[in-house]
């Protein structure tokens, strides 16, 4: 009896593990998920895995251009919502170019802290705490203001201050110092 017990508690864990890891959006976790063309290494750094993103490289010029290059490469943990390059390529033209020089520093800082909460919040964290607040809720972001989300389904989205909402378009990258959740849009404090 107890091997049966043993078997059946080991199916059930993988059953709740494959349930979980197909969470928002149907992706299940994968070892090393590719996101813009590029594997993402768990054992790596959000930034030693972001700088290989070829739908990232918008993102990174902006996190070095704002001196966050070592605050992301530091232990964290952090949950970043990462715009790709076609979400910067929303913003009204010039608005990137603007950004990332020297005087804008600290817009380009508070933008992409904004983009940032301290923990991780995987995707079934997400959907969980949207549905503690019957399907939405709030996150403080590093930058110090909030960040609703709602779950739709199996898709978790989320919503700046402006009333702007994205969806997390691959969700659960997970890295040594937090997980990513790829999004569409630029989120402004």
């Amino acid at each position: 009896m107890p091997a049966m017990k043993l078997g059946r508690r080991t199916a059930t864990a993988l059953a709740l593990s494959l349930a979980l890891g197909l969470g928002a959006g149907g992706a299940a976790y994968a070892k090393n998920p590719m996101v813009g063309g590029a594997p993402m290494y768990a054992q790596k750094t959000i930034v030693e895995n972001a700088v290989n993103s070829k739908d990232h490289t918008t993102l990174v010029a902006a996190v070095k251009a704002a001196g966050l290059v070592d605050t992301l490469n530091s232990p964290g943990p952090f949950t970043v919502f990462a715009p790709t390059n076609a979400a910067f390529a929303k913003l009204p033209p010039g608005t990137v170019e603007s950004l990332v020089q020297p005087q804008n520093k600290a817009t380009l800082t508070k933008i992409l802290t904004y983009h940032v909460v301290p923990g991780v919040y995987t995707a079934k964290d997400l959907m969980a705490l949207a549905m503690k607040g019957q399907g939405q809720n709030q996150l403080t972001t590093v930058e110090g203001e909030p960040l609703a989300v709602t779950a739709r389904g199996k898709k978790v989205y989320v919503t700046d201050v402006k009333g702007d909402t994205v969806p997390v378009t691959i969700p659960n990258v997970m890295q040594s110092n937090g997980v990513i959740h790829v999004v569409n849009g630029v989120l402004m404090p």
